[in-house]
């Protein structure tokens, strides 16, 4: 199968124009791929074929959509990442009767409940809302149900405790079959819903927001775009967690947070003085 940039980016307008996802500042050879593979899969030979498929049946779209969003998670996933929220961030959480953390980008939710894990171990899932994000609504599916393959656990496990967990992992989950479903006490505090980075805004005040392997999707544009968001969802000395190929340094407002761990791309909301604004 074979289309141009032109033919691609004339296919995402009526998708944004029709359908109300827009994917203007994604990375475009990474749509295109993601495209070309989808239809390779479903054996589509051509985009009028995939737009006309989708136009019959919206079980298409939403299947189409599922495959361009990056899902690609596991729990305590780059564990040096997580013994840096250990050591570094939860003990500053404690001042606060309430937190609320923002998860972008939770995909099936994997992260949502290795942050509930350790707000459990520090004694702040109780007074915590988790509110666990992402464009794919059959992720959030399954990020809702919280049951995973028994298979992944011991991957799991390792993650955990490299990370500083202490405890023994399963005590977190109950396995039946080939599935482990994590345990409701976790599930308690986080809330899943639909949000879209590209175009929705924020809807709340966060004292620690993760967004982790996402923005290396989105072009600059669209990095600055979304930077600006967290930094207005953020609470005054909040925290902000990027993935590993992620940084600040070239967007906008990269004056406007603290670097607290180089290597674990862990930054602080700061005021900028010389701007003379929030």
């Amino acid at each position: 199968m074979r289309a141009s940039s032109d033919e691609f980016r004339k296919f995402f307008e009526s998708i944004h124009s029709d359908y109300g996802y827009d994917f203007t500042n994604y990375q475009e050879s990474s749509l295109m791929r993601r495209s070309i593979s989808f239809m390779d899969h479903q054996k589509i030979d051509s985009l009028d074929t995939l737009g006309s498929m989708i136009k019959d049946d919206e079980y298409i779209l939403e299947k189409f959509i599922q495959y361009l969003s990056i899902t690609v998670t596991e729990m305590f996933r780059d564990p040096s990442f997580y013994y840096a929220l250990r050591k570094k961030i939860m003990h500053a959480l404690t001042v606060y009767s309430t937190i609320k953390i923002w998860i972008a980008g939770c995909a099936t939710g994997e992260e949502a409940y290795s942050i509930a894990i350790l707000l459990k171990e520090n004694n702040l899932l109780d007074r915590t809302i988790i509110y666990a994000t992402d464009i794919n609504q059959q992720s959030l599916k399954i990020a809702r149900e919280a049951i995973y393959p028994v298979a992944n656990m011991k991957l799991y496990t390792a993650n955990y405790i490299t990370s500083g967990g202490e405890r023994s992992f399963s005590e977190y989950y109950t396995t039946k079959y080939n599935f482990s479903m994590f345990d409701k006490s976790l599930r308690h505090n986080i809330v899943f819903a639909p949000h879209n980075l590209a175009v929705d805004q924020t809807f709340g005040e966060f004292q620690c927001i993760l967004c982790r392997n996402v923005l290396i999707y989105f072009n600059q544009q669209l990095q600055n775009r979304v930077i600006d968001l967290f930094y207005q969802s953020l609470s005054n000395a909040g925290f902000l967690g990027l993935g590993s190929k992620e940084t600040l340094l070239f967007t906008d407002k990269k004056e406007y947070f603290k670097e607290i761990d180089e290597k674990e791309n862990l930054y602080m909301k700061e005021e900028c003085a010389s701007n003379g604004q929030a």
